[in-house]
């Protein structure tokens, strides 16, 4: 990613444009139906080489903040201080991969093990971790008052023995614990494949609505802020900086608790499998499958055997037209001897001075006629 510069105004940017910019940043390809101005755009925040790519992202959706309601992010807000800040628009899209692609993907919205039950040391620790405190209750556990500093010195105070606060802290307990299931994740995983570490945050949201406007939940804002930048910072130390996070802030109701980002694989399904679904029934699918198979087999055979027959006919060929080649005689001179002066030749026969090589054989009858 780009750093962000200073004064920079908030652009718009859409929620297709920001499933396109996670495909990239795991080094994927972006959908086909991105548009060019959507490209440009994805040019501006991203880096221009292509080989340099995180392969991890975390993607976290906040809901409870509307579109005059945001958190505050300045100087004081760790990591979103030097964030890019883009305004979305609501919808949703799909982070589409093929079939090829390797992913791991953590979900942070698991719920905790039945087994796990939060205790006042779990608060105790919450509290240590933003420089705080937690004072247990004498009549019950989980009741007891939980104290956090933010920033100009100002302190937000929790009571849990009332259902929002508990509820509020313990949701924001349960997404730590999710991030440090996914760090030990990543450090099993046996080779690099691209990480999707995502998930949703509705814990502030019934904060809000409990409270309406009062000022406790604008302190309530300012923790949740706190923890994730926490909670960046160590997955930042845990991936060696080669890690990407987007973080959205959003408007919900309750019944809308489906996240905006989706992961979409995408199957291709070759043309004969199209044909045998439009068939009907599952029985008729299954026997159309079988009949081609033993096609397939059939001709295989087939072509196999004549492969063969034409290999062996071919070899026989060969051999006859070499043994038909005709050797031609090997002539050895013959000696000559000198006759005497004064005598006279034998007389000759009929064939005796014919060579063997030159003698005709008489015709046979069969060919006369």
């Amino acid at each position: 990613m780009r750093s962000s510069l200073s004064g920079t105004k908030s652009k718009f940017i859409s929620i297709t444009e920001v499933g396109a910019a996670v495909s990239v940043l795991l080094g994927f390809a972006p959908p086909s139906t991105l548009s060019s101005a959507s490209s440009e755009k994805l040019n501006e925040v991203l880096m221009a080489d292509p080989f340099d790519r995180p392969h991890a992202v975390f993607l976290l959706e906040i809901s409870g903040f509307g579109a005059n309601e945001q958190p505050e992010l300045g100087s004081d807000s760790g990591v979103f201080s030097k964030a890019l800040k883009h305004e979305i628009a609501i919808g949703d899209a799909d982070i589409q991969l093929s079939e090829e692609d390797e992913l791991s993907l953590v979900s942070l919205n698991k719920p905790l093990p039945v087994d796990m039950e939060f205790t006042d040391t779990d608060l105790t620790n919450f509290a240590s971790l933003f420089g705080g405190s937690y004072a247990n209750s004498e009549l019950e556990s989980l009741s007891g008052e939980l104290t956090i500093p933010l920033a100009n010195d100002a302190q937000l105070k929790l009571y849990l023995s009332k259902k929002a606060d508990r509820e509020f802290t313990t949701s924001i307990i349960s997404l730590i614990h999710n991030v440090q299931r996914a760090i030990q994740v990543h450090e099993d995983l046996d080779g690099s494949p691209a990480e999707l570490i995502n998930g949703r945050f509705d814990g502030f949201k019934a904060f809000q609505e409990h409270y309406g406007t009062d000022d406790i939940v604008q302190k309530g804002s300012e923790l949740l802020v706190k923890a994730v930048s926490k909670i960046y910072d160590s997955l930042q130390t845990t991936y060696n900086g080669e890690l990407v996070g987007i973080v959205s802030f959003t408007r919900s109701s309750a019944e809308e608790s489906n996240m905006m980002l989706n992961i979409k694989m995408a199957t291709r399904a070759s043309p004969r499998w199209l044909e045998e679904k439009d068939e009907g029934s599952h029985d008729a699918s299954h026997a159309l499958i079988a009949e081609v198979l033993l096609v397939r087999r059939t001709l295989a055979w087939i072509t196999g055997i004549i492969l063969v027959i034409a290999t062996l006919m071919g070899v026989e060929v060969q051999t006859n037209i070499f043994w038909a080649i005709p050797t031609p005689p090997i002539r050895t001179p013959a000696a000559t001897v000198d006759p005497p002066r004064n005598r006279r030749p034998p007389p000759s026969t009929a064939c005796a001075s014919i060579p063997e090589f030159l003698s005709i054989s008489p015709l046979s009858p069969s060919f006369l006629a």
